[in-house]
């Protein structure tokens, strides 16, 4: 059923307010979505590097120091794979496509 004159305008103003406000603008665009997911998740990672070298550094000290640290790494780990599922596929493919690309030149013979 087609909307109305009437419907049509209201829909019109309703999506002029919308855009207007910046805030919610920004929390509802692609980027805002995900962002603070992919914020959890570059955490995350950081944890699981340092717990990485807390293995390394503590495996001198003693073993059960290093299985507190691996345990934790396990921690992180269970962290990124469920954040990674709340982003879903579309929203990993949406911040793979942000993340600036590296240019190479290779020298030609």
């Amino acid at each position: 059923m087609p909307l109305s004159d009437d419907e049509q305008r209201i829909l019109r103003e309703i999506e002029h307010q919308l855009s207007a406000d910046e805030k919610f603008a920004s929390a509802v665009s692609s980027k805002g979505l995900y962002s603070h997911s992919a914020k959890r998740v570059w955490w995350s990672s950081l944890g699981m590097v340092a717990c990485l070298v807390g293995i390394v550094a503590t495996l001198q000290i003693h073993y059960l120091v290093a299985f507190g640290a691996f345990i934790g790494m396990l921690v992180f780990a269970m962290l990124i794979e469920r954040q990674l599922r709340l982003i879903g596929r579309a929203g990993v493919q949406d911040l793979a496509q942000k993340i600036p690309k590296p240019r190479v030149n290779f020298p030609r013979d």
